[in-house]
């Protein structure tokens, strides 16, 4: 039976070099965004799959050959801001242009001894339980007029602020965890640790407007014609994995209200 998706053997590739103490390294201090990434690159490496890696400012970072399928790659600090990440360019979504997209979150010491460290923990999840909306289109805009003399553009850069997986559930602290849509087909051998629903809101953001006076900024809100509809997926693991449950949290960290603390 010919391989529908990529996705367990990728989870299992790396799980095992957790296992075998396979350690992320990198280049400089400086480094704080692609040592997590060429980490997992190596594990791709490590597949008989085909796959292409984006520039820097592309999305998702990799996307495999034969499959339509992509990986967003975020690596965490702990101690450290895990409850939430920055999204630079896309806000998180399970479908980008025809592709199903996962994300890796794979959390490592903030303050190692040296260039080379382990990754203390691993959730590889569907991109739909960040957030099940594929409809929204990311664009940047622009509007001209401002300052004194009437000729400096303000660029509306957005930056989405979305909670990882150790904001939104509990249990996959110091293990690797495979968070998939309920009824997603799954290798055999993994077991069961989960069922989770994640509930759509009551209310949508449609828009904002930014004073620059008060340097205040207010949302439009309108009622969510699906306020309520549920989203269910599965938590796995491999047989020898832990077997501590995977449940919600009963109330997600909010995000920060600006970004001027946040990083990568």
């Amino acid at each position: 039976m010919p391989v529908q998706s990529t996705i367990t053997q990728v989870f299992a590739r790396c799980v095992a070099a957790i296992g075998q103490g396979k350690l992320i390294s990198r280049e400089t201090k400086q480094d704080k965004e692609f040592h997590f990434q060429n980490w997992f690159l190596a594990r791709l490496g490590e597949t008989a799959f085909h796959h292409e890696q984006g520039g820097r400012n592309s999305y998702p970072d990799f996307r495999m050959v034969h499959f339509p399928e992509g990986f967003e790659v975020k690596g965490l600090a702990y101690p450290g801001r895990e409850v939430t990440y920055d999204c630079n360019s896309q806000v998180p979504s399970g479908a980008h242009k025809g592709r199903t997209i996962f994300y890796i979150f794979g959390r490592y010491p903030k303050e190692p001894d040296g260039d080379s460290y382990p990754v203390l923990d691993l959730v590889i999840c569907h991109g739909d339980f960040l957030n099940a909306d594929h409809e929204y289109t990311h664009k940047n805009r622009g509007v001209r007029g401002f300052g004194s003399y009437g000729d400096i553009m303000i660029r509306d850069r957005k930056m989405y602020v979305a909670p990882t997986p150790f904001g939104i559930v509990s249990g996959v602290a110091h293990s690797q965890t495979l968070i998939l849509p309920d009824g997603a087909e799954a290798a055999d051998d993994l077991k069961d640790v989960g069922h989770l629903i994640r509930r759509e809101a009551d209310r949508l953001v449609v828009a904002y407007s930014f004073d620059l006076r008060e340097n205040t900024l207010a949302p439009e809100t309108i009622p969510n014609p699906s306020a309520g509809r549920e989203h269910a997926f599965r938590a796995w693991r491999l047989p020898d994995g832990s077997d501590e449950p995977v449940v919600l949290r009963d109330r997600l960290s909010p995000p920060p209200e600006d970004d001027d603390e946040s990083d990568d």
